[in-house]
């Protein structure tokens, strides 16, 4: 069995579930290397608060931490440095790896030195969305361009996402789409009526009211201004807007929405906790402005939910997830009339549950088991 080295930070809830699923299929044999080093919880700085997932992230494959010395400040190039990663790597004898960003300096190393010994695959999700100065770009492009002669096969999380890869000089044989995924199993099948039932009630929302959802870091790139705004200036016959999350934003969003007693907040939610949100509502909003939203994966856990979708044309999944019309609606960045137009058309509960049918479709096409398919098949025709 050939077998694939995962580089990547730390156990993401978004990942754990794809190695699991990748180890239960034994088409490869897999190891996970963290390189932050090894953590219970973390601060994150998008919800400004300590988060410690509530799904086993640590179970169903095979892993090891590796000693990280580099400094404190998240994000930072010098801020993973593992110095046992390479001879950690080269024990387990892979025959490709995979490394997660290449932002850090040790990830950056590991392509580096296994270029032309191993295959390289690379997962990333940036997209061309972000507009840069044009010297800036220029720059850009040089420097990734060189980066990217370092991978052998890139994992594209979508459309968006490997145009930005053709951009940095890959050619389309180096380029595999295997979209982004949640666990859609988990979001539709997790809730029943009861529990939406009681939800509903102890925030007053009447059972026959339509109910807006934005669920995320209240962050400037998410723009949940936006939608806080567009909803009171819809001024939606019985309809009512759940902010569910926690961030830098959050004290200004709540003087934004005033007394409106159809407005509500609540915390950020767990995992386990998140399906019953989604199975409340009746449309889930994205309003991002960026830069850097990539993808949006809380748009897969909506669709999973089986409920239509607003979002900008920011947000890095749209161009894949989303078909206008048919099971939500895409709209100009920044740009309130546009986005009450569209509350206005959806404020509807029977046409929003018929498009929500449409998303539950579609998202079924976006399934951990297909990245897999993809990833293994990189590493059998080897």
């Amino acid at each position: 069995m050939k077998k694939l080295a995962f580089i990547i930070t730390h156990p993401i809830q978004y990942y754990a579930p794809l190695f699991q699923h990748i180890n239960e299929r034994q088409r490869i044999a897999i190891k996970v290397f963290y390189t932050k080093g090894k953590f219970e919880q973390y601060f994150d700085e998008g919800f400004a608060k300590t988060i410690a997932w509530d799904i086993p992230l640590l179970e169903g494959y095979e892993y090891t931490f590796l000693k990280n010395s580099g400094g404190k400040l998240p994000g930072q190039f010098f801020s993973i440095v593992n110095s046992d990663l390479i001879p950690a790597i080269e024990a387990w004898q892979p025959d490709a790896i995979c490394v997660f960003g290449w932002n850090y300096y040790s990830h950056l190393k590991v392509m580096r030195y296994f270029k032309g010994k191993l295959p390289v695959l690379f997962r990333g999700d940036s997209t061309l969305l972000d507009s840069l100065p044009g010297y800036k770009k220029l720059l850009r492009r040089f420097f990734l361009r060189w980066v990217y002669h370092h991978v052998d096969i890139a994992l594209a999380a979508g459309k968006n996402s490997a145009a930005y890869f053709k951009w940095c000089g890959l050619n389309d044989a180096q380029i595999i789409v295997a979209p982004h995924a949640v666990d859609n199993e988990r979001f539709a099948n997790s809730v029943n009526d009861d529990e939406v039932r009681a939800l509903r009630i102890s925030l007053q929302i009447p059972s026959d009211a339509m109910l807006v959802l934005f669920a995320g870091k209240f962050e400037p790139k998410k723009n949940p201004a936006l939608l806080i705004s567009a909803f009171l200036e819809a001024a939606l016959k019985n309809a009512h807007l759940l902010m569910v999350g926690n961030g830098v934003l959050e004290t200004s969003l709540k003087q934004l929405a005033g007394n409106a007693s159809n407005i509500h907040f609540l915390p950020f939610q767990n995992q386990s906790k998140l399906p019953l949100f989604y199975h409340a509502s009746d449309v889930f909003v994205l309003p991002s402005d960026g830069p850097g939203e990539t993808w949006g994966l809380a748009v897969n856990e909506a669709m999973a939910c089986g409920k239509p979708i607003i979002v900008s044309d920011k947000v890095g999944c749209a161009i894949d997830l989303v078909e206008p019309g048919k099971n939500g609606w895409i709209f100009p960045h920044g740009n309130q009339p546009a986005l009450v137009e569209v509350l206005r058309k959806l404020n509807n509960r029977e046409l929003a549950k018929n498009m929500g049918h449409s998303s539950q479709q579609k998202i079924a096409h976006f399934s951990f088991t297909n990245i897999a398919s993809s990833i293994e098949g990189c590493i059998t025709k080897n």
